[in-house]
């Protein structure tokens, strides 16, 4: 990595101490260089585990208009739904009736809106019956009775995503099954008479003998990218290879990058792998993917390479005919994968976007490492055509084993990343750390360029 390290030192300096007010009560705004980071308080939450922080919420917060939505778990387990007009300094909470075992980091908690307004919830699964609600009316913040959406596969739901359509109707995300054994369902809302479908009780098959652990997104066209790992066996280190398809009819058929149609349901023996990645290699479950606004798909995630112990951030894309790979190259820890349940980790999974920054590709890979004092930390390309990754951290203040969640609605639409920042502890295997209720945060940064 070949940076200016005069300027890069300058830099960091300034933008750290600018940015040392998480703790403050009243939201800020500052500015470093090219970049300018705000931080707003929530209030605070469940912390003794990173339920409230993990990767695979979808979403922790959502844009509808000029409204903002959140929810997270409280001290005492409710599930708290909280709106404010976008960019302001409070927030409207409210405390549901409903409770979550947030002794369970995999219980968390998901949110969209439909293209009528409608705020959709589901919470507190793994393997177990689907807790699925909405608003009784749209903007608002009381919920319905838990109600089911199909009626079919609905009794061992684990992993439950939402993602909205350009037309306002929703897809629903979730495994049905056990880790190790386990599909890939996907429904379909139609916003305008308000009922569920069900798609796919098995798009993605693990034929009794493995599950697929995948994120998805859906592009400003409408395609609905996912990506997956494998995973053998409920052991982290049985994960293995990187495959990828699209849908570009709402879901009705896939196909591959190369335009390839899938025969379904897919398969270990017919998914495309974007990248071969063997067992053993360190590599996460739940990648983290994004498509922008040409449909260009990528994946971040972390593994180890064969001849090294350190695991380092890659990121897999694919902006014409063929997947690329970068390893970002710049951790120096190693660590190990092993065993069941939620681990603690020392770095999180990543998010990852990309933009147009005038005739330049950007592209910023959020995360946590121990190797910056579990910061908010960015690593920034402002240009993929060169692996030329520069890092920074967006505070000072140490977020134990959170893992970065963000506004998907807001980036697509305004190009504005908020992110949902809080200080939890994980303990391995579903253990439960001594950690009283953090301060909920919502920390927003803005590329220089426009998107």
């Amino acid at each position: 990595m070949r940076v200016d390290l005069r300027c890069w030192l300058i830099y960091f300096l300034n933008f750290s101490a600018s940015l040392s007010l998480f703790h403050s009560v009243k939201s800020q705004s500052v500015q470093a260089d090219r970049l300018a980071a705000t931080v707003t308080n929530v209030d605070s939450g469940w912390a003794a585990n990173s339920v409230n922080t993990v990767i695979f919420r979808k979403n922790s917060l959502v844009t509808f208009g000029n409204t903002q939505y959140i929810s997270f778990y409280n001290a005492d387990g409710y599930v708290v739904v909280g709106k404010r007009t976008s960019g302001a300094k409070t927030w409207q909470l409210r405390q549901t009736q409903y409770r979550g075992h947030t002794a369970d980091a995999h219980n968390t908690i998901s949110i969209m809106t439909d293209g009528a307004g409608y705020l959709h919830l589901a919470w507190d699964h793994h393997n177990n019956p689907l807790n699925y609600c909405r608003s009784v009316q749209p903007g608002s913040l009381e919920m319905t009775d838990k109600t089911p959406m199909t009626g079919k596969a609905e009794t061992s739901v684990s992993y439950p995503e939402f993602y909205k359509m350009p037309n306002g109707d929703l897809l629903f995300f979730y495994r049905n099954g056990a880790s190790g054994k386990g599909n890939l369902v996907m429904n379909r809302y139609n916003v305008h008479t308000k009922q569920w479908t069900q798609l796919y009780d098995n798009l993605i098959d693990g034929e009794g003998a493995r599950s697929a652990y995948w994120q998805a997104c859906i592009d400003s066209r409408g395609t609905i990218h996912i990506s997956w790992v494998w995973r053998e066996s409920p052991d982290v280190a049985s994960n293995h290879d990187l495959c990828y398809a699209r849908s570009l009819d709402g879901g009705q058929t896939w196909e591959k990058s190369t335009g390839e149609k899938y025969t379904l349901p897919i398969r270990a023996a017919t998914a495309e792998n974007a990248c071969t990645i063997p067992q053993q290699s360190e590599l996460i479950n739940q990648t983290s993917m994004y498509a922008d606004a040409q449909g260009h798909p990528y994946i971040a995630t972390y593994w180890r390479e064969a001849a090294s112990k350190v695991p380092q951030y890659h990121l897999v894309f694919n902006i014409g005919k063929e997947w690329k790979v970068q390893n970002l190259g710049f951790r120096t820890t190693a660590f190990s994968l092993s065993g069941a349940g939620t681990k603690r980790i020392p770095v999180s999974r990543p998010q990852i976007i990309a933009w147009q920054s005038g005739k330049l590709l950007s592209a910023a890979l959020v995360y946590r490492d121990e190797e910056r004092g579990n910061r908010i930390s960015m690593a920034l390309n402002r240009d993929l055509g060169q692996a030329g990754w520069q890092l920074y951290d967006l505070g000072t203040a140490s977020l134990g084993s959170w893992e970065p969640t963000y506004d998907t609605e807001l980036w697509k639409t305004r190009g504005i990343l908020n992110l949902f920042v809080q200080k939890v502890e994980q303990v391995d295997a579903e253990g439960k750390a001594a950690m009283p209720p953090q301060m909920i945060q919502v920390v927003e940064w803005k590329p220089g360029s426009a998107r």
